[in-house]
């Protein structure tokens, strides 16, 4: 969108900063979209919601959805360089309030985001030890603790030793000391790799975005070669397209586009506003999302080597002891031999684990002892996500490995550096629209992010208690989800219907001097608009007719279980929310307001220089002020009173566009 000619009298702001090299600039957008979410949300989705079905339907999402308004705030910020205050404000002062909403999104996500990078160094600070401190369980007078033996070990060392759960949301006990000191260094490392902006957090880009990639095919190598690989693999992909039938599974897939590539966080805007006007944005928003895709895949064929070869373990353990349990019985009393199983589990060539299973739906029914099916698919259902996933399922697959430290460290190094680079654009999203917006903010920036760190730290302790991680599950689960889905449908609407998608589109075209194909138009006016409207009400439909419930650990049971949250913790749900979405229903009431105040200042300053009486003009001469300095205007600059007027014409023309600077120039006047 090109700016108002400069006025005489008005100073040009200074040049923005902006990225060393489009490398740089590659790699920040590359490593804020491919997150966590990417490693422990998408190969759960993918492998509850039909495996290769949902990957279909995620790529038809991704490339109706998800790419055109990743392309719409790329555009949107490389065209206006401002942060995503800024430019819903250029496009309306009456949408300024998308942008506030963006930040305190960010603000939320940024909380609980830091204590999951804390969790991440404290098991890396863990597993420089060998044998590493989850690989058993914990004995007192060689008795294994009780909670351990009916878990795992490594569920016990996480909820035990790790986080030191309490039963419920309810039950808050103390600070945790470890975990506080964790929180507090990853701040430190986030505060100091936002020190100065972009110049310092781009240059931790080249290590925190590339060295996920080696790690994950470092495992993805390492898992193909481990028994019961193929197995995961192959149930991971198993196409089942029955679910595209299933209103949750088009739910679950489009919130996961939604999610990972950052969209409504106001980060993609900030960090494209950087770039040089003759960017092309338009390739950036295809390769991103590609890659976005790819690694989603990529995670996912190292998770489902990994947990395939973890689940073959788990089912070769019960083949033993089932196995064991016939031998007790043959020992005991009478049994007829023929129904005893004939495997050699030493046997390299045979597969103990089908033909015990092969034996079981024969003869299991007819020999005593309560023998179980040993089944890999069982265990490949037993679905883990988030948490449970990074830091139980994963955990236990890599103590069976050779070498096991290193394979650990390698691990928590990945997740650490996926979640920094995913911070380092979200604190952008918070500081770049503020700085722009307000002078006093941009003339002390580096104070600002470190005010910004030690208030996120401070507040952060929240979820360093005892029951913090039930308090990052709701922030997780409700405080970015809706209000993010309703800032984008404003983002949609405000730029294909407010500020009209073919005027939106002919300012591409004068930036990148080339226009995009108008399929853009309609998938912005039409599908992307009202599939973001479909998610937000089957989202709203959810929170309406199911109450809200999170997992909790049962200490006595040594178990998850699924609790309701109590009701002051949906009135904290609900304030989130609201705080969350507010500023875009103020942001509109106060422009409203403050235009038609200016409107009446102008009213009445015209009427007290006439004497407090409007007089009606002829169309041919006037004495209005306005009249007055057009006809001077005119004269000035030799032009006949009665050829069509230019300076009327251009500020016709320009009026949204000046309304916009002088509420974007009242603004920053602070």
């Amino acid at each position: 969108m090109e700016k108002p000619p400069l006025q005489e009298g008005i100073v040009e702001p200074p040049a923005r900063d902006g990225w060393d090299s489009k490398l740089e600039y590659f790699l920040a957008q590359v490593g804020f979209s491919v997150g966590l979410g990417n490693v422990w949300r998408f190969p759960y989705l993918c492998h509850q919601n039909g495996g290769g079905a949902f990957l279909l339907l995620y790529v038809l999402l991704m490339i109706l959805v998800g790419i055109p308004l990743f392309f719409l705030e790329l555009a949107a910020g490389q065209s206006i360089r401002q942060g995503s205050i800024g430019v819903w404000k250029h496009i309306s002062p009456k949408l300024a309030g998308i942008g506030y909403s963006s930040c305190v999104v960010c603000f939320f996500v940024a909380l609980y985001y830091n204590v999951i990078i804390g969790w991440s160094l404290f098991y890396l600070g863990n597993s420089f030890q060998y044998p590493l401190p989850w690989n058993e369980c914990p004995k007192h007078d060689n008795i294994t603790v009780k909670e351990c033996a009916a878990s795992s070990s490594t569920t016990y060392f996480w909820f035990r030793k790790a986080l030191n759960i309490t039963d419920s949301i309810e039950q808050t006990g103390e600070f945790n000391p470890v975990i506080t000191c964790c929180l507090l260094a990853a701040w430190t490392i986030v505060c100091l790799g936002m020190f100065k902006g972009i110049k310092s957090s781009a240059k931790v880009m080249y290590f925190s975005s590339v060295f996920p990639y080696v790690v994950l095919l470092c495992f993805l190598i390492r898992g193909l070669m481990l028994d019961g690989a193929a197995e995961g693999i192959k149930y991971m992909f198993y196409p089942k397209l029955e679910i595209w039938g299933e209103v949750q599974v088009w739910r679950q897939a489009a919130t996961q586009v939604f999610f990972a590539l950052g969209l409504g966080f106001g980060s993609v805007i900030a960090y494209s506003s950087y770039n040089p006007r003759s960017n092309n944005c338009h390739r950036d928003a295809l390769t991103v999302s590609t890659i976005n895709f790819l690694t989603s895949v990529l995670a996912t064929l190292v998770v489902f080597a990994v947990l395939g070869f973890r689940a073959r373990v788990v089912a070769m353990r019960c083949v033993t002891h089932n196995l064991e349990k016939l031998s007790e019985q043959f020992s005991v009393g009478p049994l007829d031999r023929d129904l005893l199983p004939v495997i050699n589990i030493s046997d390299p060539s045979s597969d103990p684990l089908e033909a015990y299973r092969g034996w079981f739906k024969v003869h299991g029914a007819n020999v005593p002892g309560n023998l179980t099916d040993c089944s890999l698919e069982n265990e490949m259902n037993k679905g883990v996500e988030g948490t449970g996933l990074a830091f139980i399922a994963f955990t236990e697959a890599m103590t069976l490995f050779p070498g096991s430290p290193f394979w650990s460290a390698l691990f928590f190094l990945m997740l650490l550096n996926l979640g920094l680079s995913t911070m380092f654009g979200t604190m952008e999203g918070i500081l770049t629209p503020l700085t722009d917006n307000f002078k006093v903010l941009k003339r002390h920036k580096t104070i600002l992010t470190v005010c910004s760190c030690i208030i996120g730290f401070l507040i952060g302790m929240l979820f360093t208690q005892r029951c913090g991680n039930y308090f990052v599950m709701m922030f997780d689960d409700y405080s970015a989800t809706l209000p993010l889905i309703i800032v984008v449908v404003f983002e949609c609407f405000s730029v294909s219907w407010v500020y009209g998608a073919d005027r939106f589109l002919d300012d591409i075209e004068k930036m990148l001097h080339w226009r995009p194909p108008v399929v853009y138009k309609y998938l912005w006016k039409y599908v992307c608009l009202l599939a973001m409207l479909g998610l937000l009400g089957a989202s709203l439909l959810k929170m309406c007719f199911k109450r809200p419930t999170y997992t909790a650990w049962n200490r006595e049971k040594a178990s998850e279980e699924t609790l309701d949250y109590p009701d002051w913790a949906l009135g904290v749900l609900a304030v989130l929310i609201i705080f969350a979405t507010l500023p875009v229903p103020l942001g509109y009431i106060h422009s409203t307001l403050r235009n038609r105040a200016r409107r009446n200042s102008i009213g009445s300053g015209l009427g007290t220089d006439m004497g407090g009486v409007y007089t009606k003009c002829s169309t041919v001469e006037c004495d209005t002020p306005v009249a007055a300095l057009l006809d001077e205007h005119l004269e000035r600059n030799r032009i006949p009173k009665d050829s069509p007027s230019p300076l009327a014409e251009e500020n016709l023309r320009l009026l949204p566009q000046r309304e916009g600077a002088e509420d974007v120039e009242n603004s920053t006047s602070v």
